[in-house]
C-alpha cells in the first residue's frame, strides 16, 4: 500500500469512528415524552417561564443540558427538532440512558388507566429493551388490552347500526374489524381479533406469547401461559 493510500484509509476510518461517536452520544442523550401532564416546553428552566409548545406523549428528543430551579424542580434542555430548543421538566420523559426511569415508567403505566396505560407501555417496550422489568411490562400490555376489547366491543355494539350493517351487504365481522376505535390502538401493535360467537372484541395475546418465548423462567410466565390458553379455548 502506497503512503498516499494509507492516508486515504486512514482517514476513512477516523471518520467512521467519528460518525460512530456521534451516533453513540445521540442515542445517549435520547429522551421520549412519557406524561404530557409535564412536557411544557419553555423558555427557561422555571414552571413559570413562557411556554413555547406542549409535546406530546411518544414525542422523542435529544436532551443537551440540565438545571435546577429554585423551587428544586429539575429541568432538562432539549432539541424538538434542528431549530427549535428548550427546557422542559425532567419527570416529563425517559432515557434509556437514565438509571431508574425504566423502573419510574413502569410505576406511572400501573398508575394509568385505559389507552393511556397501553401507549405508556408500548413506549416502555420501546426505549427499554433489554429491561429485567420487560416481562412485567409485557404482563401489564396485555391485561389493559383485555380491559379494553371489553369496552371497545360495548362501544361498538352501540355505534354500529344493525340495520345498516344488514343493508351494506359486507360480512358482519368486517363491520367490527374496521371500527374506527380500534385505530389508536392498532398504531401501538395492539392487536384485537372478533369472536363471532359472542360478537366481541378478544385481544390477540401477543404479549403473552412474548413472554412465554423470551422469557419463559420470569414470575409472570405463569399467568402469561393461563391467559393464553383461556384465549385459545375462546377463539376454537
Amino acid at each position: 500500500m502506497t503512503a498516499c493510500a494509507l492516508t486515504v484509509a486512514l482517514l476513512l476510518a477516523a471518520s467512521y469512528i467519528q460518525a460512530q461517536q456521534r451516533r453513540g452520544d445521540r442515542s445517549a442523550r435520547r429522551a421520549v415524552v412519557v406524561d404530557e401532564r409535564l412536557a411544557a416546553l419553555r423558555t427557561e428552566a422555571r414552571l413559570e417561564a413562557t411556554l413555547e409548545q406542549r409535546l406530546s406523549r411518544g414525542r422523542v428528543v435529544q436532551i443537551i443540558g440540565t438545571k435546577r430551579a429554585p423551587d428544586g424542580v429539575m429541568f432538562y434542555r432539549v432539541a424538538v427538532t434542528r431549530r427549535t430548543r428548550g427546557w422542559v421538566q425532567a419527570e416529563s420523559v425517559v432515557s434509556p440512558a437514565r438509571a431508574g426511569d425504566d423502573a419510574r415508567l413502569l410505576r406511572l403505566v400501573r398508575d394509568s388507566e385505559g389507552f393511556d396505560r397501553v401507549a405508556r407501555t408500548c413506549i416502555f417496550l420501546d426505549v427499554f429493551p433489554k429491561s429485567p422489568l420487560r416481562p412485567t411490562a409485557l404482563l401489564l400490555l396485555g391485561k389493559a388490552a383485555e380491559e379494553a376489547a371489553g369496552e371497545l366491543s360495548r362501544e361498538a355494539a352501540r355505534r354500529l347500526d344493525e340495520r345498516e350493517i344488514t343493508a351494506g351487504g359486507a360480512p358482519v365481522h368486517s363491520y367490527f374489524m374496521n371500527y374506527n376505535g380500534l385505530d389508536r390502538y392498532n398504531k401501538q401493535g395492539v392487536i384485537f381479533t372478533y369472536d363471532r360467537a359472542s360478537r366481541a372484541f378478544r385481544y390477540d395475546g401477543a404479549s403473552w406469547r412474548e413472554i412465554i418465548r423470551r422469557h419463559p423462567h420470569s414470575p409472570v410466565a405463569a399467568e402469561a401461559r393461563k391467559r393464553l390458553d383461556s384465549y385459545n379455548a375462546v377463539i376454537k
